[in-house]
């Protein structure tokens, strides 16, 4: 089963603020620039290649806490999986959308292998960082806005051994974003 993932950090490697504020990804980069076809900047590609996502406890509670509405909702009816080892229910705006999973990271790839899926979109630094230090991940898309945070919760942290990243493709938007995919080997 192919894992991937597809998320955006700053130019210094940050996925959020100490305190999971993401509000920066709303400001950065040139707001009035003409971003054409490519407004999502390939958001909306990339969930059509998707059949489930697995995300962190603290994405689930960001993506619970913008209270979006169903015409927001990003995700359609993507069968969403959230890790938690403490939680015990959803918050009640996204129950109906996500389900709960405790347990090997392994064992839920094979489990939803079984069940027919093929692509999962792993989001959440934690998660991520686990996937790829299972040797999961076979391909990140990661979007640098165009700002400095200075600090924060960084996307990469400590791994098992180096990982080579393969393949490399880069796309710069006009509105400063500059998006760069890889494929990993962990040979």
């Amino acid at each position: 089963m192919k894992c991937s993932v597809f998320i955006a950090t700053s130019v210094d490697g940050f996925i959020a603020k100490n305190d999971g504020n993401v509000d920066w990804l709303h400001t950065a980069g040139n707001l009035e620039a003409d971003m054409g076809e490519h407004a999502d900047m390939g958001m909306t590609e990339y969930m059509a290649s998707v059949d489930c996502m697995i995300i962190g406890r603290k994405c689930m509670e960001m993506i619970s806490s913008m209270n979006l509405t169903a015409e927001q909702w990003p995700y359609g009816d993507t069968r969403i999986i959230v890790l938690s080892n403490t939680l015990k229910y959803a918050p009640d705006n996204i129950k109906d959308k996500v389900e709960l999973y405790s347990g090997d990271l392994n064992t839920l790839i094979s489990r939803l292998e079984t069940e027919g899926h093929r692509h999962a979109y792993i989001d959440g630094g934690t998660t991520i960082q686990a996937f790829i230090n299972l040797q999961l991940i076979n391909e990140m898309t990661i979007t640098r806005a165009p700002v400095l945070l200075g600090e924060g919760i960084a996307l990469f942290g400590k791994t098992f051994k180096d990982i080579k990243l393969e393949q490399a493709q880069a796309i710069a938007y006009p509105n400063g974003f500059v998006q760069e995919k890889y494929r990993v080997n962990y040979l």
